[in-house]
């Protein structure tokens, strides 16, 4: 394994940004920077050996500087939404930054996807680290949280979420990658085939908030418990679907925390003969199928964003989960440590 290091630029206040790449012994590589303690590049060889990078993102540091997509970035202090920006330790409320209407997403303005981390190299990989401030986007606690990379000869990256507080808070961390196993940035995910081992999913409103009930796929267009298509429902007549334009809801992995780690997703391209296998500790796992991605952002290879070009598969607590008792619990006291770790395995068909 080689670990190699570049400067990438400053940011407006003068902190230097770094690019790392993990380079094993057969050439793939993953890139990676601590702006936002982000994953850049996932360059994976296809069934006839050729390597090709399958994420999503930008040329250079300015675009990771200006997006507005969360593009390969670490989401903290909470993955997804959390209702009317307020939750509860208590007795006490906790308002939190309000950056989607009524609501905060992806941790509100001080999200961790805008930070600049420490970094250090460990054993086949780089671990980034960063100090969130109590009351920072309103949440309670010093927060220390840490995320490691490490790559192996298999191709697979483990990516492990650390934190502890000095006071009881709610934490909630995931990484954001846009994957397009085709290796190129103009083709769509629709004929990527898909499978994800959860037979409900978070019942959600139009506003994406949980309404706390789940709900079963079976027979539905949210039905990945076998392998198919992403594209055979994702222009589905199907309400669900036309709110979020497309796919952008978390399946039920388990209802419980638990350390063991489970499958999540397969993920096949058929062309190139890439697939993807996500495993992980955590209960679920957000499918996005970038409904939002506009051609306003220029990306890899100066070709403009699009609908429907990346999927994301963001390992998680549900959804808002610090205000509804019924969901697993993110909640983090002083003494405990939160550590959750997803697998990314990537492997060609012929294996």
């Amino acid at each position: 394994m080689k670990i190699t290091r570049q400067t990438g630029g400053k940011t407006a206040s003068g902190e230097t940004i770094f690019l790392f790449h993990l380079i094993n012994d057969s050439g793939a590589y993953v890139a990676l920077t601590n702006l936002g303690a982000t994953w850049v590049s996932a360059v994976m060889p296809a069934a006839n050996g050729a390597l090709e990078d399958v994420l999503l993102g930008y040329e250079d540091v300015q675009g990771y500087l200006s997006d507005p997509f969360y593009m390969g970035a670490t989401i903290g202090r909470f993955a997804n939404r959390i209702a009317n920006a307020t939750f509860f330790i208590g007795n006490e409320a906790y308002e939190l930054e309000r950056n989607e209407g009524a609501h905060t997403n992806h941790g509100g303005f001080s999200g961790f996807h805008k930070k600049v981390w420490q970094w250090e190299e460990i054993a086949s990989g780089i671990r980034f680290t960063l100090h969130s401030p109590d009351r920072e986007g309103g949440y309670p606690g010093n927060l220390f949280v840490s995320v490691d990379y490490q790559l192996d000869e298999e191709n697979t990256l483990l990516i492990r979420h650390r934190g502890i507080t000095d006071a009881p808070t709610c934490l909630n961390m995931t990484n954001h990658a846009y994957f397009n196993l085709n290796g190129s940035p103009t083709t769509g995910i629709a004929a990527h085939h898909l499978l994800i081992p959860a037979t409900k999913i978070v019942e959600t409103a139009p506003d994406f908030i949980p309404t706390g009930k789940f709900t079963k796929v079976g027979g539905t267009v949210f039905d990945f418990t076998f392998l198919h298509a992403i594209g055979d429902s994702l222009s589905a007549a199907d309400e669900r679907l036309i709110q979020n334009r497309g796919y952008n809801h978390c399946y039920v992995l388990k209802e419980s925390v638990s350390p063991e780690m489970k499958p999540a997703a397969r993920l096949v391209e058929p062309v190139s003969g890439r697939e993807l296998v996500v495993e992980t500790d955590l209960p679920g796992v957000l499918l996005y199928t970038a409904g939002y991605l506009e051609d306003s952002r220029i990306g890899k290879k100066g070709i403009p964003f699009a609908l429907h070009t990346g999927i994301c598969l963001e390992t998680q607590f549900f959804p808002d989960a610090p205000n509804h008792p019924g969901f697993p619990s993110c909640r983090l006291n002083p003494g405990e440590v939160y550590d959750h770790q997803t697998r990314y395995c990537f492997r060609t068909v012929k294996d």
